[in-house]
């Protein structure tokens, strides 16, 4: 199973505030309080809410892991008080569906369902594909526009610039892909399935496996041989890794790796101290293409 938040890791993760923190309010007088499930939706929202309003993050930190969160009481009076809530959706913070199933009046904008439909399967790690994203950026402009509509120039104009700068790293993905034909990945966990599928690089992760650890489940035994066998033949790349959640089976995964000199790329959930969403996901392809460029060539 996921490894699970400690009590007191919750405690200490379970708030805080992305953004300014004075006063907002709407035209009519009523503040403007938006609520994220994740530092890495507040900080979307940040970018488009600019000084107009307060962005509460319910987690933060790349400590715990979202999956197995469950909203306090204080949570859920943040998520039902809010002007607008944004989450990620398709079950990865099933606690903010739970709470809004009861608040069916509170605004939200839901970003698994933004998604655009594709013929390959789809993932719940949408933080990752950037075209969500910038549809996210353009519904909080949008729900916050009607609500307070003196600032909602500025909220289409925040998210436009922050849909720019998402084109430039979805273009620099692509570029890692092209200069690295051929390149293929395991991941312990599909986090950042929508990254390299956008860069054009393999996952060779067996559909069971990866099954298993997006319910949180331990692969079998048969599955993790498999993919000992990609790594000790050196039949991929590297092999990315979701450092919020280690495992048995995935520690055995990162040392198989190392022993087989394949690089290890690291991807997160939540933001590391210090970074934005642009800053992280910038992060993420330097990573990406620098751990590639270190990379033996695979074995056919």
């Amino acid at each position: 199973m996921r490894a699970l938040v400690t009590a007191g890791a919750a405690a200490l993760l379970t708030v805080g505030v992305v953004g300014c923190s004075q006063d907002h309010r709407h035209a009519d007088g009523g503040s403007v309080d938006v609520v994220a499930s994740t530092d890495v939706w507040g900080s979307v929202a940040s970018a488009v809410v600019g000084d107009h309003a307060t962005v509460t993050s319910i987690l933060t930190g790349t400590v715990a892991d979202p999956h197995s969160f469950e909203a306090s009481p204080a949570d859920a009076a943040e998520i039902s008080d809010a002007s607008l809530v944004v989450f990620n959706g398709g079950g990865y913070d099933h606690w903010v569906d739970e709470v809004l199933s009861t608040n069916p009046g509170v605004p939200r904008v839901d970003g698994y369902s933004l998604l655009a439909p594709s013929p390959q399967p789809a993932n719940e790690h949408v933080f990752y594909d950037l075209g969500t994203v910038k549809e996210v950026a353009n519904s909080i402009a949008e729900k916050l526009g009607e609500s307070d509509s003196a600032n909602a120039a500025d909220y289409a104009a925040n998210a436009a610039e922050f849909g720019d700068a998402l084109d430039t790293i979805a273009a620099a993905q692509r570029a890692v892909g092209q200069s690295h034909p051929g390149a293929s990945v395991v991941s312990t966990e599909p986090v950042a399935y929508y990254a390299l599928r956008n860069a054009g690089i393999i996952d060779k992760t067996p559909e069971t496996f990866a099954d298993a650890a997006e319910e949180g489940d331990d692969p079998s035994p048969a599955d993790v041989a498999a993919v000992l066998d990609l790594i000790n033949s050196q039949q991929v790349s590297a092999i990315v890794v979701n450092t919020q959640t280690e495992t048995a089976a995935t520690k055995q995964i990162s040392d198989a790796a190392r022993q087989a000199s394949l690089p290890v790329i690291s991807v997160t959930e939540t933001l590391p101290d210090g970074l934005d969403f642009l800053s992280w996901q910038r992060r993420t392809v330097d990573e990406i293409a620098a751990q590639l460029d270190s990379a033996p060539a695979p074995s056919r």
